[in-house]
């Protein structure tokens, strides 16, 4: 608009609202619906969860969802990706404890575990189920979205790690990055289950002080594989 020129106002009644764009309405109902499935998911598991039910929930008929998000399945895979999303980076921890290096984020993070749980246990709960689901397509598409995203960072982590020469450069960056993610996903899946579902990795339950031995031996055995030559326990 250029100088001397003005606008005409369209009057609005009372009650009348600005329209809203239609994306942005199909934006926040599909946000709604995978809210409230992830709730499903988390408390009934993938096979007891039921598209009817998450439906009637948000408001919307059954086959909404399947216009969505073409399956069950697919919804949740939108649930397991918002999840993932809820979770910090791996840098994201406090500056002081990143300062230490790389093997003290990682202490402080699986430390941390049991307290961010009981904050929110739903997406820990649906990241779980995603882990360990039986359908195979699905476990696939999940394995797609966590290397194509890399929602905890891990890249930028083990990469930070072997910039501060904590971290081996003999090996495959890709190789460390896999193991790390795998093995860390692992020991955060038997505090979660001890945390949500005691006993279901093991015959007894774990006391805090277990715990925290078992984490500290968890990353010495990954600092003796992937530590650079030389750097020893506390060294940056």
């Amino acid at each position: 608009m250029t100088s001397g020129q003005t606008t005409a106002r369209v009057p609005i009644r009372p009650g009348q609202r600005p329209a809203v764009r239609a994306g942005e309405r199909q934006r926040v109902k599909q946000d709604k619906i995978v809210a409230i499935a992830m709730e499903h998911f988390a408390t009934h598991g993938y096979e007891g969860a039921r598209a009817e039910s998450i439906a009637a929930a948000a408001g919307v008929s059954k086959g909404a969802i399947f216009g969505y998000f073409g399956s069950k399945a697919g919804l949740f895979l939108a649930a397991y990706q918002s999840a993932t999303r809820t979770f910090s980076r791996y840098l994201d921890a406090p500056a002081d404890i990143v300062d230490q290096g790389f093997f003290a984020t990682m202490s402080y993070w699986l430390a941390h575990t049991p307290h961010m749980i009981h904050e929110d246990w739903i997406p820990y709960r649906v990241v779980l189920i995603g882990s360990y689901c039986a359908d195979l397509r699905l476990k696939r598409e999940i394995s797609k979205y966590m290397q194509r995203e890399d929602p905890y960072g891990t890249r930028e982590f083990v990469r930070f790690g072997v910039e501060r020469g904590e971290v081996r450069r003999d090996i495959e960056t890709e190789l460390i990055i896999s193991l790390v993610d795998w093995l860390i996903d692992r020991c955060q899946d038997a505090i979660v289950t001890e945390e949500l579902d005691p006993g279901l990795f093991s015959y007894h339950t774990q006391s805090a002080q277990v715990r925290e031995q078992r984490v500290a031996q968890f990353v010495e055995l990954l600092r003796s594989a992937i530590s650079a030559q030389g750097t020893t326990k506390g060294s940056s």
